[in-house]
């Protein structure tokens, strides 16, 4: 299928849509790296954060004040990998790691945003907050109906001014209306609440180079994950599980998240715990109820709360 999918439980959402066989969409930034490399560099942590003046530095390189955020300057696997918040001169020497990076600590709402770009212009946003949990899981993520219209001018420029003859989707990760991660894909997460003909729209933007979504019934949706802490063996539920968990009223779809022939260590995950699977629903409520009613499929798994 031309829309490059490396996670099988997310083929799902475009096993129904045609694409042409000449037109390769990514979700993964292994794929992007291989498929722009023109505009590579903004999986470059510290360039993205010196475009916007934030303090940052290569490990080996001294902030002049601390706490810090530490992690990999390029990390194309994602999941917050290697990351942590350093908040001692004395911890950094502890710390140390080559091809890491540290910037200034940014404090506020975590979004993740949406973007389609046609040669660095902005043509259409969509916007999640992320709720924090423990050593960078995250509770839940809520993909809002409503714009940000102050973080979305600050996208706008920031893209303007950077990526000229760029065409594709791209994903930005923000603290307190900064940017901390550039992605050349959107967030493959949640795509299926971005409302009817979103994917037939993507296919046309990579096979035409156009953009057109009637965006005009937009819906709150959440994304619901469920984490255990790491050390357990986990095995996917079967299939009639599966099938009522995805049946349960407000669930738009179920992604197990694991590809249970690998080792634990084999697969990118926060420090804070190992994803079992994520509930993608209309109704916040009913995500967490149809997550607690999937944890009894993993009966000794121990749970984040």
């Amino acid at each position: 299928m031309p829309i490059l999918e490396r996670d099988p439980w997310r083929l799902q959402f475009f096993a129904q849509v045609k694409c042409p066989e000449d037109v390769m969409i990514p979700t993964d930034d292994l794929d992007c790296w291989n498929l722009f490399p023109a505009h590579r560099w903004v999986y470059e942590k510290v360039l993205v954060a010196q475009s916007q003046r934030l303090a940052c530095g290569l490990h080996g390189v001294l902030p002049d004040s601390y706490p810090v955020f530490s992690k990999p300057n390029v990390n194309l696997k994602g999941m917050g990998t290697g990351s942590v918040v350093i908040g001692h001169a004395d911890d950094m020497a502890k710390y140390y790691q080559p091809g890491h990076m540290w910037m200034q600590l940014l404090r506020g709402p975590h979004i993740s945003t949406d973007c389609v770009v046609i040669d660095g212009d902005v043509r259409w946003m969509r916007h999640a907050v992320g709720t924090s949990g423990v050593g960078g899981t995250f509770k839940y993520w809520t993909i809002e109906a409503a714009g940000n219209p102050t973080l979305e001018a600050m996208i706008a420029l920031w893209v303007k001014r950077h990526m000229s003859g760029y065409c594709g989707m791209m994903n930005f990760e923000t603290i307190d209306g900064r940017i901390i991660e550039t992605h050349l894909r959107f967030a493959d997460q949640w795509c299926d609440l971005y409302g009817p003909g979103w994917v037939e729209a993507l296919v046309r933007l990579y096979s035409e180079q156009v953009w057109q979504f009637h965006d005009t019934s937009r819906q709150v949706g959440y994304s619901v994950p469920l984490f255990a802490h790491h050390g357990g063996s986990f095995f996917h539920p079967g299939p009639e599980v599966q099938a009522r968990i995805r049946s349960l009223p407000q669930v738009k779809s179920l992604q197990i998240t694991f590809h249970e022939e690998k080792a634990n260590e084999a697969q990118p995950m926060p420090p804070g715990g190992f994803r079992l699977a994520i509930v993608n629903t209309t109704d916040l409520q009913a995500g967490f109820a149809a997550r607690n009613e999937l944890a009894l499929a993993f009966p000794v798994a121990k749970f984040l709360d």
